[in-house]
């Protein structure tokens, strides 16, 4: 299979995140493996309260998730890879990220799975804004 057809889905929108359906799209009866990551929304940051967080993606965001998709796919233990990272307003317990990775053996599961999220978390160019609970405000991974 070519990367293009083991890359299952790599999407960046405003819609929710479906973890299920990364999973599904990752099966494969090679596999005996299956690892799938989900980063939620949480409450708090560096210890202050967070109340929302926005994403905002560069127009060039889903290629570039595609690309960094396709490095991991590219290895030959993966059998499939999905990921969507959500832009918009999120609130607490909303999911931003969702990936998804198939191979023969756990170890190689786990491996790529933290690979693709590592990567798409480092190039992704998504800005993060953080809404505190005391009113302030600050942006995170901005160029």
């Amino acid at each position: 299979m070519t990367t293009t057809e083991t890359v299952r889905i790599a999407e960046v929108h405003d819609t929710t995140l479906d973890l299920a359906a990364h999973e599904k799209a990752v099966a494969d009866p090679r596999a005996g493996a299956v690892v799938s990551f989900q980063g939620v929304v949480r409450d708090h940051d560096d210890g202050k309260g967070v109340t929302l967080l926005e994403y905002e993606g560069h127009p060039s965001a889903a290629a570039v998730l595609r690309e960094v998709a396709e490095e991991i796919a590219a290895d030959p233990d993966v059998y499939a890879v999905a990921v969507s990272h959500r832009v918009g307003v999120l609130g607490i317990g909303d999911v931003a990220l969702v990936a998804a990775v198939s191979t023969a053996h756990r170890a190689a599961a786990f491996a790529a799975c933290g690979r693709l999220v590592d990567e798409a978390k480092a190039r992704l160019p998504i800005w993060k804004r953080q809404v505190f609970t005391d009113g302030s405000e600050e942006w995170v991974n901005c160029p």
